[in-house]
């Protein structure tokens, strides 16, 4: 694998784990669903029902330990670990760009994580610049290579823009993801990358077959702002500057692609615990996706601490059920709430 793919895999683990990598001023907005709170909810905590059905697998609980790495020793690693404790909470598991795999095929066992998750649902990712070059049975070959369930393609143009060496020619995506929706034989995930989706572009996609979108809103991970820290040139740092802010809030594009009627949203961006998930599930997300608060957790003290942080969302996730009266997550989409202004602005916007 070339140097510079190596070492960009090595300051994404670096800068998401210790570095200043947040939005600074626009948050997800998902502070914008305040639950009306029901004082006799008639419910048992321990007997509420966190399991949903996504993709045609049971998850446990609405989580999936959102894609972050690969591609390096130390993505293997991590990968390892992360998929070893989504298969134990009964999880979905997200894999890193793919993109080093294609490139060096010994790298692919850092992306194998069947051997720790032989039934969780594991999600494969490539970018759609490297999905639009390559024909669909090599894309084919690099979901079948790791076992995954499905297929996660990213868009990412904002944080390329940043990237000293990154993609700037964009054409023929649509197109793309629309053969490969045809001639893949797994399901395909059209996923932002900390940007969110339109409803523009969630319509666009549903016209050429798409059924399962990742919103991955602003809000949470500026990947504007990693490759800003990573940038070596005064115009790519200045230019990163001025679009770390930029992006829809995972609240809004996620109530965008329910209104639309994808049969799976994938709400990430900025979950970081479990009332934000619950207000992601309300605004109607399928699942939620964490991904850097997991991996901090992981790199202070292990699996044992990240087992410890995901305890604390789906405590936080009951007890928000419990206090809504929800005794499953479809109850708790429909738990009454009350929407901020600016919320309700950006969605009938």
């Amino acid at each position: 694998m070339p140097s510079s793919i190596g070492q960009r895999k090595a300051d994404h683990i670096s800068l998401c784990a210790t570095g200043d990598v947040g939005f600074h001023e626009r948050t997800t907005l998902l502070e914008g669903v305040r639950f009306v709170h029901n004082a006799l909810p008639d419910l048992d905590v321990s007997a509420l029902d966190l399991s949903v059905t996504l993709l045609g697998k049971t998850l446990r609980a609405p989580i999936v330990i959102a894609a972050m790495t690969g591609g390096t020793d130390q993505a293997g690693t991590i990968n390892t670990q992360l998929a070893r404790i989504a298969q134990q909470r009964g999880y979905g598991f997200g894999l890193g760009s793919q993109r080093a795999m294609h490139k060096r095929s010994e790298v692919s066992s850092t992306y194998r994580v069947r051997d720790v998750a032989p039934t969780a649902l594991v999600l494969g990712n490539i970018g759609l610049v490297q999905a639009r070059d390559l024909p669909s049975d090599k894309v084919a070959a690099l979901v079948h290579d790791i076992g995954a369930d499905a297929l996660c393609i990213h868009l990412n143009p904002a944080m390329e823009l940043i990237q000293e060496d990154g993609d700037r020619d964009f054409t023929g995506g649509l197109s793309a993801i629309q053969r490969l929706v045809n001639e893949l034989p797994c399901p395909v995930i059209v996923k932002e990358t900390g940007c969110g989706l339109s409803k523009e572009v969630g319509v666009r996609l549903q016209s050429i077959g798409v059924n399962h979108v990742d919103v991955s809103g602003a809000g949470g991970t500026s990947w504007v702002a990693v490759e800003t820290n990573r940038a070596e040139s005064d115009a790519a740092r200045s230019l990163g500057e001025l679009l770390r802010e930029w992006g829809i809030p995972t609240a809004v594009s996620t109530a965008w692609m329910h209104s639309l009627g994808f049969q799976s949203v994938f709400a990430t961006g900025g979950v970081g615990n479990g009332i934000d998930a619950a207000r992601a599930l309300a605004l109607g997300a399928s699942v939620v996706g964490i991904a850097r608060p997991v991996l901090q957790a992981l790199m202070r003290g292990g699996e044992k601490e990240a087992h410890a942080f995901l305890d604390g969302v789906e405590r936080a996730l009951r007890a928000t059920m419990l206090l809504t009266g929800s005794a499953n997550v479809a109850a708790l989409r429909n738990a009454p709430r009350v929407l901020s202004t600016e919320l309700e602005r950006w969605i009938g916007a």
